[in-house]
């Protein structure tokens, strides 16, 4: 008789042959108090896919200077769009809503448990897998909630989820839902949640900007093909829409740091455009699975100052997909087709 048979059984799981699902998003303070936000920022900011150069050359830069002094000033700037009600950020906000509707979504199976985790801060991708494995998940899909691939989101969860099977004995198996910049369920989403906003709207935009968040164009050259995800979700979004290449562009936001990033530059360009005589023009943000600071601060306040400023009449920013009923249709459609032979 094989050795197998007379293995001992009294393994933790109460329950065996379950399903996990763990939507994954960047990440959150606990809250927008300095010793907060510095906790968040060193997690954030240590991982080597998010900042490549040398930890000799970058740490004295990041513990001296970074964490002493943007601390502060992201606090402060989460302070403005801080859920006072559930007390917490709204990312937190909408990933948990957005796990919730998915779990009521595909109730229709018990095997199957749906959960969520942030990359940096709690809850932890390795305290949600270690969960889901103990509630009897012998099978998990790892959905990191990034249409654009890039190193330094998509990778990075990656990466963090496979440090924590690399301490477990018996691993459940494992999927991961790969990019989905060009998934039609999701151009559809985008154009529909564009029309949607834009006809409640009293003015016309003359330029709808798709802004991205940017990498350093070092990443691009050493390969990331987030560049090109980025291009090509506008590029599909423009035909969703039957639109020109002069009425929606590319842009990307959030440079960090002395080195160039990936341009046209969201900022610049908003400036740039009152400045040329634009009056009226809307932005929204493809990449962005959930309304955050990058979106409701930088982009709706930050990017509506600048435009005014620069001469600009009106301007609006059309909300992330977040849990609405079109941003949960392709999360489940992507969940469903990624747990196909398992479920």
């Amino acid at each position: 008789m094989d050795k197998l048979e007379h293995a001992p059984t009294n393994h933790p799981q109460t329950a065996n042959g379950k399903v996990g699902v763990v939507l994954i998003n960047l990440g959150t303070p606990e809250g927008y108090d300095k010793k907060n936000m510095r906790r968040y920022l060193r997690e954030f900011l240590s991982d080597q896919r998010v900042i490549e150069w040398s930890r000799w050359f970058w740490y004295p830069i990041l513990y001296g200077i970074i964490l002493n002094t943007r601390s502060k000033k992201s606090g402060a700037a989460y302070k403005t769009i801080w859920n006072r009600e559930k007390d917490e950020s709204p990312l937190r906000t909408f990933t948990r809503a957005q796990a919730d509707k998915l779990g009521i979504s595909l109730k229709g199976n018990s095997n199957i448990i749906v959960d969520w985790a942030m990359r940096y801060g709690n809850p932890s991708i390795g305290e949600k897998i270690a969960k889901l494995k103990q509630d009897g998940c012998e099978r998990i899909l790892i959905f990191p909630l990034y249409p654009q691939y890039s190193a330094s989101t998509t990778a990075t969860v990656n990466d963090k989820a496979f440090e924590v099977l690399s301490s477990m004995r018996w691993m459940p198996a494992i999927r991961i839902v790969y990019a989905y910049h060009d998934e039609p369920v999701y151009i559809k989403a985008l154009a529909d949640s564009i029309r949607n906003h834009l006809k409640n709207l009293d003015f016309e935009p003359e330029k709808v900007i798709a802004s991205y968040h940017g990498i350093p164009q070092s990443y691009f050259d050493k390969g990331d093909p987030y560049h090109c995800h980025c291009l090509k979700t506008t590029r599909l979004l423009r035909e969703e829409l039957g639109w020109s290449e002069d009425q929606l562009i590319t842009c990307f936001q959030s440079r960090f740091g002395p080195e160039e990033w990936l341009k046209p530059y969201t900022d610049k360009t908003i400036s740039d455009l009152a400045s040329q005589g634009i009056k009226n023009i809307a932005v929204l943000n493809p990449g962005f699975v959930s309304d955050c600071l990058e979106t409701l601060k930088e982009i709706a306040e930050e990017g509506a100052e600048i435009f005014k400023h620069a001469g600009g009449k009106n301007f609006t920013h059309i909300p992330c997909l977040n849990d609405t009923l079109e941003g949960m249709r392709v999360i489940e459609e992507i969940t469903r087709r990624e747990l196909s032979g398992w479920v």
